[in-house]
């Protein structure tokens, strides 16, 4: 029986990554050890570090002009970490609202700081990403780059003259980003980098002159920056699971995977738009290609569909419960079968099968 697996995190994870894994569980290599059991201090765990860090720097193309950080907290953390550390000029941020994790992160921010909403599509039920051009003067602006719950992504960077930060929590590495367009990026790793527990900051090494030393170490970007991400025991298993998966990505090409995602998006949307019983609301430029929310427009319909295509394999396609309907969730390790099994469901129920 193959489970084709749609979560939005902790989400499908690579065949050959979970049996690397598995290979080593009790010994990496020759060590003896476990991951799960070795110190953080050791060469070989730090060997471990070294190897996630430079895979992603050469993925990503990242310069030595910023640091790469695997901290704990998940990306939510994150929401109060960046004014604590950032916000210390004008004490001022900006956000551009686009959804549920924009909204969790004013409401942080707030904590710690003056906070302006230059645009928000609330009003419309979050189906697009508001246009620019916008005007800021604040220490930074954020935005989520990519919007798990409601199934949009900015199709272009925001230029506003101040350093940008960025939630990519669900799209890193799914396609190319130029690093230098975003002055702070930051992601879980349970969506495509690896399993819960690790958040990945990549920043611009200027921005570390900003952090006070009136907040505890632990937050502080600029000590993590200093101890290597080693500053206390960092997250050690979720570090080695992404270091699988980088050299993963590496191994397929991240061309190869991007236009794997760009394939499987397009199958998926062109068979809801052509359904008669599902439809998505996302304005179409700003659609996104990782996470597709879809309904029947009917609660107690979708609650049967949901239950179809569990009996035929298809998990996890229920939406976030704050917003309903089905979300499909189409992370780099989900196989092509996985989503031509969803659109053969779709179809079937489509014509009357339950």
């Amino acid at each position: 029986m193959t489970v084709y697996n749609f979560s939005a995190g902790p989400a499908v994870l690579p065949a050959s990554v979970l049996l690397k894994a598995q290979s080593e569980l009790l010994a990496y290599e020759d060590s003896g050890q476990s991951v799960l059991e070795m110190s953080h201090r050791s060469p070989i765990f730090e060997s471990i570090r070294d190897a996630a860090e430079q895979s992603i720097r050469r993925l990503m193309s990242i310069p030595d002009s910023y640091s790469v950080l695997f901290l704990q907290g998940g990306a939510s953390l994150q929401f109060s970490m960046l004014p604590q550390n950032l916000a210390t000029q004008t004490g001022r941020v900006d956000f551009i609202d686009t959804g549920g994790w924009s909204k969790k992160a004013v409401a942080d921010a707030k904590q710690y700081a003056t906070v302006d909403v230059l645009a928000s599509s609330a009003d419309q039920g979050y189906r697009f990403i508001p246009d620019g051009p916008f005007s800021s003067s604040a220490d930074y602006l954020h935005i989520t780059w990519n919007n798990t719950l409601e199934g949009t992504t900015f199709p272009t960077v925001p230029r506003v003259g101040v350093p940008l930060v960025a939630d990519i929590s669900s799209s890193i590495l799914s396609e190319p980003m130029t690093v230098e367009d975003f002055d702070v990026l930051y992601a879980g790793a349970q969506k495509n980098l690896g399993v819960a527990g690790m958040t990945v900051v990549i920043i611009k090494n200027d921005l570390l002159d900003r952090v006070p030393d009136t907040i505890g170490a632990y937050l502080r970007y600029d000590i993590h920056a200093k101890h290597r991400s080693l500053y206390n025991t960092p997250p050690t298993f979720s570090l080695y699971m992404t270091k699988l998966v980088l050299e993963w990505i590496e191994q397929t090409g991240l061309e190869t995977i991007t236009k794997r995602n760009a394939a499987q998006a397009t199958l998926l949307y062109e068979a809801i738009d052509q359904s008669t019983v599902f439809h998505n609301a996302v304005a179409v430029r700003d659609r996104s290609r990782m996470n597709i929310p879809f309904s029947t427009g009917s609660e107690a319909e979708d609650t049967v569909f949901l239950a179809f295509a569990e009996r035929h394999d298809l998990i996890n396609l229920a939406g976030h419960r704050s917003i309903g309907g089905m979300r499909a969730s189409l992370y780099n390790a989900m196989p092509t079968e996985g989503v031509e099994a969803l659109i053969d469901i779709l179809h079937r129920f489509e014509q009357g099968e339950r």
